[in-house]
């Protein structure tokens, strides 16, 4: 049948295939590789020899779909957790596992204590000490890890509006690529990294800094904590599709390469940018176009292996509904929804009260509802719901002074005269 050749694979899998079949080629070591996948060299031994046994679809894992034969029932958990709310709070993991086994007869390790514990709320983790900082060398393959940052600084010197230079630099060649943009946000972020894996593919990592484009600055939900998950950024979010590993920068001085293109693109690209008169976002990037090859031919070195890991962009995989910001909407009475401080109304019939809102990096928008894609329009002006008007009119509020006001004084005091007077 033909539906034995489709293989179902994430782009964790595919990454692991394209590594596994530079292995079996000869350019990779299983060492190597070992350390790229974060596995053991054995491990990777086994992997390798199932894919020459089996084809791409031995690189499946046998266990996907099963449930693990170690996993405890529910009922150990529930018990633990009420155990150490009886007895134990304010224990460490560690000494309430030793407790637990040594009081009340139940034997689990510190680690599976330690989430249960974070997922319940009844733990949370501690910040380490600061860490001695050292040198930290290239990595040895082009498309292995590429730093990423936005620059933020006055590249027209007045010429133009205030821009953010987004750049890339491959961390063992130090070839760039960068584009200008109005700002430093998610939209800018996933069009320059769209246009960078369409021109050279996909790399194994991206090394960024903490902003909140990149690393999520909210609360962990309750599934976060059930899952012993963070909250990730919509960026973080599109990498994880993209089978592309996110790795934080805790310092500046961790992606000190990136830092110092900045320092000397502010002061090379600035000046060249003056000598042709380039004054606008637009013009600045298509000047990019015949700036960087020359600056990458000068400047680049040689990575210490000729492997390049950048791997190829899998066929329909759909990048413009992966690289987008997605917002849950909740879909009202009258079947319109809001976002972004606008009111749109749906207009089919959908049987769900959540859809899902895409923004592209384009600046078009589409609902989608369990897959397909749902018309709409925008309300640009809401009508105003009609005032219902009273059967019985108001009454009219008499106000009578008091006795000792003296409006009344002066009006009957006037009198008691005409009348003396007659």
């Amino acid at each position: 049948m033909a539906g034995k050749d489709i293989i179902m694979a994430s782009q964790r899998e595919l990454k692991r295939l394209h590594i596994v079949q530079k292995v079996i080629e000869g350019t990779l070591k299983g060492t190597e590789a070992a350390e790229m996948l974060s596995l053991s060299v054995r491990q990777t031994g086994r992997i390798v020899i199932r894919v020459k046994e089996e084809g791409p679809q031995g690189i499946v894992h046998r266990s996907r779909g099963r449930e693990s034969n170690r996993k405890l029932p529910w009922e150990v958990q529930e018990q633990v957790l009420a155990l150490y709310r009886q007895n134990y709070e304010g224990f460490g993991p560690t000494l309430a596992q030793e407790k637990l086994f040594e009081r009340d007869g139940i034997c689990i390790s510190d680690e599976t204590l330690r989430t249960w514990l974070l997922g319940a709320g009844l733990w949370k983790k501690k910040r380490k000490g600061k860490q001695h900082r050292q040198w930290r060398p290239r990595k040895d393959r082009n498309g292995e890890m590429i730093q990423v940052d936005g620059s933020q600084h006055d590249w027209f010197e007045g010429r133009g509006p205030a821009c953010v230079f987004m750049g890339y630099i491959d961390d063992a060649t130090g070839k760039v690529y960068g584009r200008f943009y109005e700002y430093e946000g998610t939209i800018p972020a996933m069009d320059s990294f769209r246009r960078y894996i369409r021109k050279y593919g996909l790399p194994m990592s991206l090394y960024m800094d903490k902003h909140s484009t990149y690393k999520s600055t909210g609360e962990p939900t309750i599934e976060d904590q059930l899952n012993g998950t963070e909250p990730m950024s919509e960026f973080g979010r599109a990498l994880k599709e993209l089978g592309v590993e996110l790795i934080h920068a805790h310092s500046p001085q961790a992606k000190g390469r990136v830092e110092r293109l900045f320092n000397t693109l502010q002061d090379r690209l600035v000046k060249e940018m003056r000598l042709r008169g380039v004054s606008s976002i637009a013009e600045a990037n298509e000047f990019l176009k015949e700036y960087l090859p020359p600056y990458n031919r000068r400047f680049a070195k040689k990575a210490a292996h000729t492997e390049n890991l950048h791997r190829p962009i899998s066929k329909g995989l759909n990048l413009h509904r992966i690289l987008c910001i997605k917002t849950e909407r909740t879909v009202r009475n009258d079947f319109t929804i809001a976002h972004d401080r606008k009111l749109y109304q749906i207009e089919e019939a959908v049987n769900t009260k959540k859809l899902m809102v895409e923004e592209y990096t384009d600046g078009s928008m589409a609902v989608w509802c369990q897959g397909q894609k749902v018309k709409f329009r925008h309300i640009a002006v809401r009508p105003e719901k009609p005032q219902k008007q009273s059967a019985i009119p108001a009454r009219k509020t008499v106000i009578i002074p008091p006795k000792d006001h003296p409006w009344r004084k002066l009006r009957f005091g006037s009198n008691k005269r005409k009348k003396v007077a007659a």
